[in-house]
């Protein structure tokens, strides 16, 4: 998000066409279409811009969709499959993250099944307070159930195609990588992207957390893919270049545990800031120091939370990576607006129980 896309990464437009990344409505199709290099023509890709992850089509005998967009665009994810694959029959999360889930709820209610890591599943299905890390990181996620779990190398029929689910914990423990062998494409979630790695959440998950992403992306590396397929940003002109930077860069975060915690401090900070239109100036601080986990990362990086806030702001300033337009700050990063009212959803701790479908 507060990083630049190397030169060799930039994405090579064409015209559309399956294969491509078809333009949402009232979307310049000039603005928002990437090219996987070589991609399948019985697959759709859809780059979109945060607080939506990537969307994967996979129409055919069993129309599947790979992740899901963020809550506030659940009906523009759901018109957008529609229109290219008429109904969904599964949705396939990549990890339970709210970029990732958002139109699980919906996509459900007509009729989808959803899959997922086995440890989210469960614990999505046992209603655990935790889910999502909805309330941790005050992001909204709309009530759904895992009617899939998914375990290690098992073969899932995606469209008219089968991938292997590779497990890739890390930026979350439930995180899951897709495999297609014969096209050698690769889904790779949040693991990297063609700029950056994801986020590690060290004081929920562990410090280990870091060392479990490297591992995890040296599995993924170990396939030699000919095609990755992030849920940010464009897609890597070069898989291996971008294995060889994702890697570096993941072993600095295992090097330097502080600026693992920095690193998702400032995300999280962007990412509501996204979804939330900015903050006002004088409301970030007291928005801050409500949040666990900015307490959290206090606590690992030794400081006091109003320190912590303080500091964050500041250099997300200094750095540009937050502006501050008309009293609000907002993030920079390109981003969709959301509608307030959609963010209205409840944590999970208030979800309804997870009942058989």
């Amino acid at each position: 998000m507060d990083a630049t896309t190397p030169a060799a990464f930039l994405p090579v437009e064409r015209p559309a066409g399956r294969g491509t990344r078809p333009a949402p409505p009232d979307t310049d199709p000039k603005e928002s279409m990437y090219v996987a290099p070589s991609l399948p023509s019985w697959l759709t890709w859809w780059q979109r811009p945060f607080p939506d992850a990537n969307t994967l089509l996979l129409p055919g005998r069993q129309p599947a969709l790979v992740d899901t967009g963020f809550v506030g665009h659940a009906e523009e994810t759901a018109a957008w499959a529609r229109a290219h694959a008429g109904n969904v029959d599964l949705v396939v999360n990549t990890h339970w993250h709210c970029d990732h889930v958002g139109g699980n709820a919906l996509l459900q209610a007509r009729g989808a099944a959803v899959a997922a890591g086995t440890p989210e599943a469960e614990a999505i299905t046992r209603r655990d307070a935790g889910c999502c890390a909805a309330e941790y990181l005050d992001q909204p996620v709309a009530p759904y159930t895992v009617d899939l779990p998914l375990d290690d190398g098992q073969v899932l029929r995606l469209g008219d195609s089968d991938w292997e689910v590779v497990r890739t914990p890390g930026h979350t423990p439930g995180h899951l990588a897709l495999w297609q062998p014969e096209e050698r494409l690769l889904v790779v979630g949040d693991a990297l992207s063609a700029y950056d790695v994801g986020w590690v959440n060290l004081a929920l998950d562990g410090l280990d957390a870091a060392a479990t992403a490297l591992a995890s992306l040296k599995r993924m590396a170990d396939l030699v893919p000919r095609v990755v397929l992030p849920s940010h940003g464009p897609v890597p002109a070069d898989p291996a270049a971008a294995f060889a930077a994702a890697l570096r860069r993941a072993q600095r975060l295992v090097d330097d545990p502080g600026a693992a915690v920095w690193y998702g401090a400032r995300r999280i900070l962007a990412f509501a800031l996204m979804i939330r239109d900015g903050i006002l100036a004088e409301e970030i601080e007291p928005y801050l120091h409500a949040r666990t986990w900015l307490t959290d990362a206090a606590r690992l990086l030794d400081l006091t939370p109003e320190a912590l806030a303080d500091e964050l702001v500041t250099t997300m300033l200094r750095s540009g990576a937050v502006v501050l337009r008309d009293g609000r700050l907002h993030a920079a990063a390109d981003h969709t607006p959301v509608a307030a009212e959609t963010l209205r959803v409840p944590y999970p701790r208030a979800w309804p129980g997870a009942g058989p479908r």
